[in-house]
């Protein structure tokens, strides 16, 4: 991707149920915990919308040879779900954050205004920030329009995230207008996730409402989305270009949506012509850059605020593989969330695989020894976890004990660890009190209640759902995995023990997926208390 856009995932984000192919009355393989209800999508035998389980089954080899580490999947063909899973220790009930897939939500609201005639895409900016102007506004501010916020062509040559999150408190729209804006509107493409913010500001400068408060009537009640969240800033603005938290099937959902442009049970929500305007190719994206070739992802052109695809169609899309894909060709919508540092290798395996699959005609035949494969390996899909040994000869050693901890960055006064027959209890005590982990010995456990320890890399000032493991990968040395199981990422604790001594090495996800932006946390060091 452009390096302004990996420059923008440094500055924000570096700083157990397994697949399903949804057959009509049954489950097929271990869907148990999908709750379906009254606002849930349609779903069908993968062969009755035309697609075959062997293209499935072949689409999740090709993940597990990838190691790229999906979290979810929802296929869509002909407005059923026809194959829909979790790699444990994600599940369907679980919402995820999105990242820039927050941006294609951000545009709704804006479609949803400009039809409701609240604003038009020709206003200028500055007219709906008066009183936050810089004291010189020039020629190129002055022409900025809000159809240069939804196609990234403000004329910035450098996004206005950085400056507007290092400015803390201070107004995050008076920011953005300070910032120099080199060339003419309209004239470059730069993705600007300050543009996506003021998106969001001026839906709540003429509505009234934060963005999250605007869609409810309009977008997540009709379509049946509950339980979002959405980060905001110190004016209570919803941040726009990212920080949503939805479930995969609202993923889905949004692209059924425009896939349908702009229906929903017979009743038209987003105008049409709003949709294929947002949809279609308003500017080029970076088609100069030298590591762009032909069928990239990102040189497809832009929208408002969507991406288009090589392979036709378009999408939603968030870093680390956060995607609504939507085919119009093929009538089928993808829905991704996944910790990816490769989202165009992530792609690549949508195009590949499932695409193939997505044959013109329905059948109720099929290979049954194939949907049995299929089945099977469904039942155990999870994420990876290190090889390694349930049990220690240190257990007896350890188990029960308190290890002091020298002094640290976070105030860790004792670690403890005490083993039972299928799990490791790991309490921290701190500045803040008495924290516990409970870790499933080679098998993923959820916790009671939302955690975040060692301040990791995410959204780490919103409590999330924490499942974690343990594994002994020698007899000395104690791996603990957390995956912080409402977002992208993880942590993983290396703990080390010889004689008294106590050492604690980190591992964050962004870090073991990226060695370029590699771990910063000193080691915890401690040993037995008398």
């Amino acid at each position: 991707m452009a390096t302004n856009r990996r420059f923008f995932l440094k500055q924000i984000g570096l700083g157990a149920a397994g697949l399903s192919i949804a057959p009509s009355l049954q489950s097929f393989g271990n869907s148990s915990s999908i709750a379906k209800t009254t606002s849930s999508l349609p779903r069908s035998k993968p062969e009755e919308q035309g697609i075959s389980s062997s293209g499935i089954l072949e689409f999740l080899d090709e993940v597990q040879k990838s190691k790229i580490g999906f979290h979810s999947i929802m296929i869509l063909r002909h407005g059923h779900v026809v194959a829909e899973g979790w790699w444990a220790p994600y599940g369907p009930a679980l919402k995820h954050t999105l990242y820039s897939l927050s941006k294609s939500f951000t545009s709704s609201a804006v479609g949803f205004a400009v039809a409701e005639k609240r604003f038009t895409i020709d206003d200028k900016v500055i007219s709906f920030f008066k009183e936050e102007l810089p004291a010189t506004v020039s020629d190129n501010l002055a022409a900025m329009k809000v159809r240069h916020l939804l196609t990234m062509t403000t004329g910035h040559v450098k996004d206005t995230m950085p400056p507007i999150r290092e400015a803390k408190d201070a107004s995050w729209s008076k920011t953005f207008l300070a910032q120099p804006v080199e060339r003419e509107p309209g004239s470059f493409f730069l993705y600007n996730t300050g543009a996506s913010y003021m998106l969001s500001a001026i839906v709540q400068k003429r509505t009234g409402q934060p963005v999250i408060e605007y869609l409810k009537p309009r977008l997540f009640e009709p379509l049946g989305i509950e339980g979002m969240d959405w980060e905001s800033n110190a004016q209570g603005v919803n941040v726009g270009g990212y920080g949503l938290r939805v479930k995969t099937e609202d993923i889905a959902k949004l692209g059924q949506l425009y896939l349908q442009k702009g229906t929903w049970k017979g009743k038209q929500l987003l105008p049409a012509s709003w949709v294929e305007e947002a949809t279609r190719k308003q500017v080029n994206s970076n088609p100069s850059s030298a590591d762009y070739s032909a069928d990239n992802d990102w040189a497809q052109g832009y929208g408002y605020q969507f991406w288009r695809c090589s392979t036709g169609g378009f999408r939603a899309d968030g870093a680390f593989g956060q995607f609504s894909i939507v085919l119009p060709e093929y009538d089928a919508v993808v829905a991704v969330t996944s910790e990816s540092f490769n989202m165009g290798a992530s792609m690549k395996l949508i195009w590949n695989y499932l695409l193939p699959a997505m044959k013109q005609a329905p059948t109720t035949s099929a290979d049954e020894s194939i949907q049995k494969k299929t089945k099977e390996r469904l039942k155990n899909l999870s994420l990876d976890l290190p090889n390694g040994s349930i049990s220690s000869p240190v257990v007896q050693r350890i188990s029960g004990k308190s290890f002091q901890i020298d002094n640290n960055e976070f105030k860790v006064a004792s670690l403890s660890f005490m083993f039972r027959n299928d799990s490791c209890v790991f309490t921290v005590k701190d500045d803040k009190g008495e924290h516990r982990v409970e870790c499933g010995l080679n098998i993923w456990t959820d916790q009671n209640k939302p955690m975040v320890l060692f301040s990791v890399p995410g959204r780490t000032d919103v409590s999330t759902k924490v499942s974690a493991s343990a594994i002994w990968t020698n007899e000395n040395t104690l791996v603990i995995m957390e995956r912080f199981t409402e977002t992208a990422h993880g942590d993983q604790l290396t703990c080390t023990f010889e004689g008294d001594q106590l050492d604690v090495k980190f591992l964050n996800s962004v870090a073991n997926g990226n060695p370029n932006n590699g771990e910063k946390r000193a080691n915890l060091k401690g040993r037995t208390m008398a």
